[in-house]
């Protein structure tokens, strides 16, 4: 069980993205869940991901800007 960090619901890892920030400071979507680094937990739904674009929250927890292709990419793997 993993947190989204919008909505703060403990949910199994496969009904969640998550998102990493590597040791080489770039920002990407972990699809396997085993890249090392900093990640961070979303639920995949689309008012999610919304409200953590507006809310910059992946920015805040993953201490680095997040691009907004990032925010598209999440959007075509929904």
């Amino acid at each position: 069980m993993r947190s989204c960090i919008v909505t703060k619901e403990k949910l199994p890892k496969q009904e969640l993205i998550r998102i990493v920030r590597t040791p080489d400071q770039e920002v990407i979507i972990d699809v396997t869940g085993k890249v090392n680094g900093r990640g961070a937990y979303l639920k995949k739904d689309l008012a999610v991901f919304e409200k953590a674009k507006k809310n910059k929250i992946l920015d805040k927890i993953l201490e680095i800007e997040v691009k907004d292709e990032i925010y598209e990419n999440l959007k075509k793997i929904l």
